[in-house]
């Protein structure tokens, strides 16, 4: 397996570089700000992409997952999986808003068939178990990555 490099750079041309110097590595990017979020996921050839979704604010009649289907084209056409931090989902004090936003995001994998890819780094969870997260909120088994 590959080894991944988690990148949460904010500068642009930062990033840039820090793509061409990695491009051997699995590159996961992650940000809390929407407009890099989709600046990255069409300039930059990145493998995974992180929507953080604790800290959001829900609007009055949606959830803000910080994905649309706008954001599901553009990965679809990089061939980008969607990644789902287990680490933010354990750790949350809210975690009823969490699931509620990636059910969401689910949702919106299924309809544009994007895969979707658990990623943690402090908690050891089996395979198995990231798997029947993802099946009981709603993913299509072909929409898993391994």
């Amino acid at each position: 397996m590959k080894e991944q490099l988690i990148l949460t750079e904010t500068n642009f041309s930062k990033l840039k570089e820090l793509v061409k110097k990695n491009k051997e590595k699995v590159l996961i990017f992650t940000s809390n700000d929407d407009e890099l979020n989709r600046k990255v996921s069409e300039k930059l050839p990145i493998d995974i992409l992180i929507i953080p979704l604790e800290e959001r604010k829900d609007y009055m009649k949606q959830r803000n997952s910080g994905f649309n289907e706008i954001m599901a084209k553009i990965l679809k056409k990089n061939k980008i999986n969607l990644g789902v931090s287990l680490d933010e989902l354990i750790e949350s004090k809210n975690k009823e808003r969490i699931l509620a936003r990636l059910k969401q995001n689910i949702f919106l994998c299924n309809k544009s068939k994007i895969k979707i890819e658990i990623i943690e780094t402090k908690n050891n969870k089996s395979p198995q178990d990231k798997k029947a997260l993802l099946l009981v909120l709603g993913l299509h088994t072909s929409l898993i990555s391994n």
